[in-house]
């Protein structure tokens, strides 16, 4: 259940407290029905034992009809007015809970985003799923303490009341009771909270490592390297089985504490009522509602109790999103972010003093491929530089406006998993000459024949279902169809072999004429087809011409390449 205006406002991350206050303030209205509601059923839950004993003491006793007939239908009226305010609560309650899951799965992807490619370098991947996935949840479930929460203090209060009216024994037995059970669970929800913070701070720093185990698995086997990562994630994960055994330890406390309590308190005051009425001092209809009330008590309590244990997790999860929400970009706009310039213009490098002319495919050339992609970074403003576009500082223009003009396609792009048409279309909505253009553009028919449905077959997450080259190839798509001004492809053929190489090396030249298009390559079959070539030194550019003429003049370009080509 999500709200119109589910994007809108800031959520307040100087800490946990404020930021699940935050989180209700957002849905205040419907917090607010669900307390007037929650209230109106727990303290509705003490009129049946009221009503209860009116029948017996005016109706039973004496032999009454018409009253036994009248409370008989006040206690079936009432019995329905309750069964109604429960509905009622449970919905409100459940969609209070689903706008708070929601809402920090929101602002936990929408901050993803704003990161973007330092991401990486700062939050692990399965980090970030599990604050918007678990984190989310329990966040949720802290919010039920707005609405039954509420209301059972009030019940509390009311059935002191009603007690008082029979017995003012009874009153003070429940009225320090109560106090004495949230007394006897504190501690537990003490322990409880740094016990499940301890815990979630290991698991957090296992899921990384097991991440970073299963992405570098073939690296790792390689460099025989994969016993000793094992028994590091065997090590922590027996440590983290420990922390879960003593979180659970104390979680069946709670949770035995929860009902046994309640239970124990209830049987305490039954005892005390039967005792008074025994010697007269009560009537059987008040024993009978006393036995009610101390029933309807365990309601309260039990909300008491587990409202705490609640609200303890809720903290820990919500410290792990107000720490992510905390992370900050590398990357910001300025107090006037320019738009940049309004026509195709020059993109140029200071660092390494390579210029990018407008409608030309340049080529970029180095033994380190991480020098060629740094110049990459640097022009479309993923690291801070002095690079300039059109002779505007690229860190003036508008970020937003710098991605929507100017796209890096990295060949070890994330696959999304969906089907095939949304995986190679994104956000764009392209028709199907479209698709089938970049499609033959990227030689990529064959990847279309070979899967089940063609264009609506599913695409596993990091297109785990197709070969290395076909998810080049599929990148490919994806970065043509998006038909950025300016486009910067790294190695995007390294996959292919030689003869679909130079065929979506001409292809590409073709699609994007009049356009703005840079490639790293050390490919000949590539080269050939640049307007112009830069060869990058140590970061630096060494030599700059044509693939042709750099091989005529430039030794150390021509040992590159040919070590490319052979």
């Amino acid at each position: 259940m999500m709200d119109a205006d589910m994007d809108s406002g800031i959520p307040d991350h100087r800490g946990a407290l404020r930021y699940l206050w935050w989180l209700v303030v957002r849905q205040r209205g419907r917090v607010a029905v669900g307390a007037l509601v929650g209230s109106a059923w727990t303290v509705g839950l003490t009129l049946p034992p009221y009503v209860l004993s009116r029948v017996i003491d005016d109706g039973l006793t004496p032999g009454n009809t018409s009253a036994l007939v009248g409370w008989a239908a006040v206690l079936l009226g009432v019995g329905v007015l309750n069964a109604w305010l429960a509905i009622t609560r449970h919905r409100t309650m459940s969609k209070v809970r689903m706008d708070a899951r929601f809402r920090t799965m929101f602002v936990v992807v929408r901050h993803a985003a704003m990161l973007g490619a330092a991401l990486p370098r700062k939050v692990a991947a399965s980090e970030v799923a599990t604050i918007g996935m678990v984190d989310a949840f329990r966040i949720s479930q802290t919010l039920t303490v707005t609405g039954p929460g509420v209301g059972s203090v009030l019940a509390y209060g009311v059935i002191a009341v009603l007690l008082f009216a029979i017995s003012p024994v009874l009153a003070v037995v429940v009225l320090i009771g109560v106090p004495v059970l949230a007394v006897l669970v504190g501690p537990l929800l003490g322990r409880l909270h740094g016990a499940e913070s301890a815990y979630r701070e290991r698991q957090s720093e296992l899921t990384a490592r097991v991440a970073d185990i299963v992405g570098g698995l073939r690296v790792l086997n390689g460099l025989g390297g994969k016993d000793l990562f094992a028994d590091r994630y065997r090590r922590r994960s027996s440590e983290l089985r420990s922390e879960g055994y003593r979180v659970g330890a104390v979680t069946s406390w709670v949770q035995a504490l929860t009902v046994g309590l309640p239970l124990l308190f209830l049987a305490a005051v039954t005892w005390l009522a039967a005792r008074m009425a025994a010697v007269g001092d009560i009537t059987v209809g008040e024993l009978v509602a006393v036995y009610g009330y101390a029933a309807v008590l365990v309601v309260p309590v039990t909300f008491f109790i587990e409202g705490g244990y609640e609200v303890s997790r809720g903290l820990v999860a919500a410290r792990r999103v107000v720490r992510f929400l905390a992370v900050e970009p590398e990357l910001r706009d300025g107090v006037e972010a320019a738009e940049g310039p309004a026509a195709a213009a020059v993109l140029h490098d200071p660092v390494s003093g390579i210029e990018i002319p407008p409608r030309t495919l340049t080529a970029l050339v180095s033994s380190r491929s991480s020098d060629s992609a740094a110049v990459v970074d640097r022009l479309a403003r993923f690291t801070g530089s002095d690079a300039t576009w059109g002779g505007v500082p690229l860190t003036d223009v508008a970020l937003s406006r710098v991605r929507d003009r100017i796209l890096v396609a990295d060949n070890e792009a994330d696959v999304f998993t969906g089907p095939l048409r949304e995986v190679v279309a994104g956000r764009w909505d392209r028709d199907d000459d479209a698709i089938t253009e970049a499609i033959r553009v990227a030689m990529a028919e064959d990847v279309v024949q070979a899967m089940p449905d063609g264009l609506g077959s599913a695409v596993d997450a990091q297109g785990r279902n197709l070969s290395g080259g076909q998810r080049q190839r599929i990148r490919l798509v994806r970065a043509l169809l998006a038909e950025p001004e300016v486009l910067m492809a790294i190695e995007p053929t390294s996959a292919l072999d030689a003869h679909t190489e130079a065929i979506v090396a001409a292809r590409l030249r073709a699609a994007r004429t009049g356009r703005t298009t840079v490639v790293t390559s050390t490919s000949p079959l590539v080269l050939e087809q640049a307007d112009l070539v830069y060869y990058v030194v140590d970061g630096v550019a060494a030599a700059s011409g044509g693939h042709r003429e750099l091989l005529r003049t430039h030794a150390g370009y021509r040992r590159l390449v040919s070590r490319g080509a052979g």
